[in-house]
């Protein structure tokens, strides 16, 4: 009995060619993963999300702040590149980046996942661990529906900020605060 073919493993320059077919890719394991692109809520979010936190990051000066077409190569061999809806990547680190066009080696320091209606948890908290096994040191996950963020530092055991409560930016975006709900305004 022979053996089947081994399966091929898609590496990250082989993701950055791949042609736009109206879907996000993102590399698990060696193993394209698509996603079809999400709805007007997930964008109005992602855009505040951006929006506030880039007025925060530039005005002190602290570090880059990125949407979700930036993939983030978190493992090699075989390759994981997540592509994080929002995501931070601090001055010190950027400024040791050797090049930015294509995607980012390593963790962002806070990733950012907006829940759509299509995602599956399970299949979200396995980007948030991911992340930090990666090296990133905060993850945020909004959910618009019960409009409230989880906070992980750890795969286990988020926070869960509610509404009518502040999410701020710890050590990762000293001195950023924002009631949750105002991510959520029309």
């Amino acid at each position: 009995m022979s053996k089947p073919a081994p399966r091929h493993l898609v590496t990250a320059d082989e993701l950055y060619t791949l042609p736009d077919d109206g879907s996000r890719h993102e590399l698990l394991r060696g193993t394209l993963v698509s996603e079809p692109l999400p709805g007007g809520v997930h964008g109005r979010i992602v855009t505040r999300l951006a929006h506030l936190l880039v007025s925060f990051v530039q005005e002190r000066r602290l570090g880059v702040v990125y949407t979700g077409d930036t993939g983030f190569v978190l493992a090699r061999e075989p390759y994981t590149v997540r592509g994080p809806d929002v995501a931070f990547l601090s001055a010190e680190r950027h400024r040791a980046l050797e090049d930015e066009r294509r995607f980012i080696p390593g963790a962002p320091d806070l990733a950012i996942e907006v829940l759509s209606p299509h995602d599956r948890l399970g299949e979200v908290y396995g980007k948030v661990a991911d992340y930090l096994s990666a090296g990133c040191r905060l993850v945020w996950v909004v959910n618009p529906v019960r409009e409230e963020v989880s906070v992980f530092r750890s795969p286990f055991s988020p926070r869960v900020i509610a509404s009518d409560e502040a999410l701020d930016g710890e050590e990762i975006l000293p001195g950023f605060s924002v009631k949750v709900s105002t991510i959520f305004e029309i």
